[in-house]
């Protein structure tokens, strides 16, 4: 008979005699704040009483360099937002641009940015959840994530070139048309990944240590959730069914059959569950893009907007002239403005973008997911010791390059 898990309550201020308080600081140069976090905490003996997390650190200015260049110069920019899922930050800016100048993309190019954003969840779900599983002390779970990881990126760089930073994207279209039996490595790759994915889920999700260390801890409510602006799958962990790919669809979304996973008590076990979950589903999308790939350009036929072929730059003057202006002074893109939410492996990745027409945004405002995340430490951290610290922390998978855009 399988053996029944019991969830433990985590401690309450009203559990703990409070006596003399200290203020440590926990970060940023430490390995359990994933990257430039400082949380300053108020504690009594290890509880927690208080946490302040302070961003900022990086500096990076990305709205304000946005303003200074031409659209398609910035994409290589939004690489290092949530740099672990980088073409899913090209492509949500550039869904922003095109909505703002009404621009159809074609229908392969749809299905090529479906395939795109799912295997970057996925392998931006690799490394959340490999960093979680090494918080929680499994060194194994780890080492397994990223060598599935490794995989995509060698599909990612037989794409576009790179490994990470891809810059795939483009204004109306993508960089270039998917390589000669690229589509079968993928759907091999699929295949390949399931069965891995298997083992670390039989690895990990039923190890006492970790479920010891993540069932009830961090819990957030429906109400708590929706009320802090989570997003994502810290959002669908707390059984809130929301996922932008179905409320909003975009890139034909609505075409594809998945399901949206959600969790039912909000804790960190929960978060775990969801992501796992979520790369099977995202698997399920990518082998559906494949199936049905349409023939086609790649990018729209506006010359004011793409870049045209080079075969024609090098032997008409009017492409010659249409790609010098394209790239010196970027797409004609028409006054306005306009807002697009992504559902990013993060969470809602959001860009505002205001042009006065011309190939450069007057205004680029950025919703980074990680930033909601972790502004909302501060109501969540308290209560609990600080070796439940690195598991909450994990459970949440921020990336403080798009926190401190």
């Amino acid at each position: 008979m399988e053996e029944e898990f019991t969830y433990p309550e985590p401690a309450g201020l009203s559990d703990c005699q409070i006596g003399e308080k200290m203020v440590i600081n926990m970060g940023p140069s430490h390995p359990a704040t994933h990257g430039v976090l400082r949380l300053k905490l108020e504690i009594d003996g290890d509880l927690i009483l208080r946490a302040d997390p302070m961003v900022g650190q990086l500096h990076r200015g990305q709205e304000k360099l946005a303003e200074n260049m031409t659209y398609n110069q910035f994409i290589p920019f939004t690489d290092r937002l949530d740099y672990l899922a980088p073409m899913s930050n090209n492509i949500a800016f550039a869904q922003c641009v095109e909505k703002l100048a009404g621009i159809e993309i074609t229908s392969r190019c749809k299905a090529i940015r479906v395939i795109c954003c799912e295997l970057s969840r996925i392998a931006s779900h690799l490394v959340g959840i490999a960093a979680y599983a090494m918080d929680a002390g499994s060194t194994t779970g780890f080492m397994y994530c990223f060598t599935m990881r490794e995989k995509i990126l060698t599909l990612f760089e037989e794409l576009t070139g790179a490994r990470m930073t891809a810059s795939y994207a483009r204004i109306g279209g993508v960089a270039r048309d998917i390589p000669e039996g690229w589509m079968g490595r993928v759907n091999s790759f699929a295949n390949w990944f399931l069965p891995k994915l298997d083992e670390v889920d039989n690895l990990i999700t039923r190890n006492r240590i970790f479920v010891d260390r993540a069932a009830g801890v961090g819990v957030v409510s429906k109400e708590a959730a929706l009320q802090w602006g989570l997003t994502g799958a810290n959002l669908r962990g707390s059984g809130v069914v929301s996922d932008l790919r179905k409320d909003v669809p975009y890139l034909g979304y609505e075409d594809y059959d998945f399901e949206v996973v959600v969790g039912s008590k909000g804790d960190c076990y929960d978060r775990w569950m969801v992501r796992i979950e979520e790369m099977r589903q995202s698997i399920r999308i990518v082998r559906q893009a494949i199936e049905k790939m349409p023939d086609g350009p790649i990018k729209v036929p506006n010359s004011k907007i793409s870049l045209p072929e080079k075969k024609g730059v090098q032997s008409d003057m009017e492409d010659l002239i249409n790609n010098f202006l394209v790239v010196t002074q970027g797409p004609d893109i028409p006054a306005g403005e306009a807002y697009f939410e992504a559902d990013n492996p993060k969470g809602a990745l959001g860009f505002y973008v205001m042009s006065k027409g011309g190939g450069v945004p007057y205004r680029v405002k950025i919703r980074a997911p990680s930033f909601v995340s972790l502004s909302a430490m501060q109501q969540i951290l308290p209560g609990h010791h600080i070796s439940d610290i690195p598991v909450i922390l994990g459970s949440f998978d921020f990336v403080l390059g798009e926190c401190d855009r």
